[in-house]
């Protein structure tokens, strides 16, 4: 049985790897990790009801990291 993907493994589509590339896999599972931490955060400060300023650098963070994997796979895939 497979286990259900964390939020980061989603957010950056983990298992979509057209190339099999292992760099790709890589890159992909390091960005999830971060956006795992920074999702973990978020819902800390929604649960305690802080600042919703707060929440909302949080989802930048995440939404930052998801472009920043995609332009990192674009690099390790790129065929000139």
């Amino acid at each position: 049985m497979e286990r259900e993907q964390t939020f980061g493994e989603k957010a950056v589509g983990l298992s979509f790897n057209p190339s099999g590339m292992s760099d790709v896999d890589k890159l992909k599972k390091l960005y999830a990790n971060i956006i795992d931490h920074m999702n973990d955060f978020r819902k800390g400060y929604i649960a305690r009801g802080d600042s919703p300023e707060m929440v909302r650098l949080y989802s930048i963070a995440i939404t930052e990291a998801q472009t920043a994997q995609m332009w990192a796979v674009k690099a390790v895939t790129w065929r000139g």
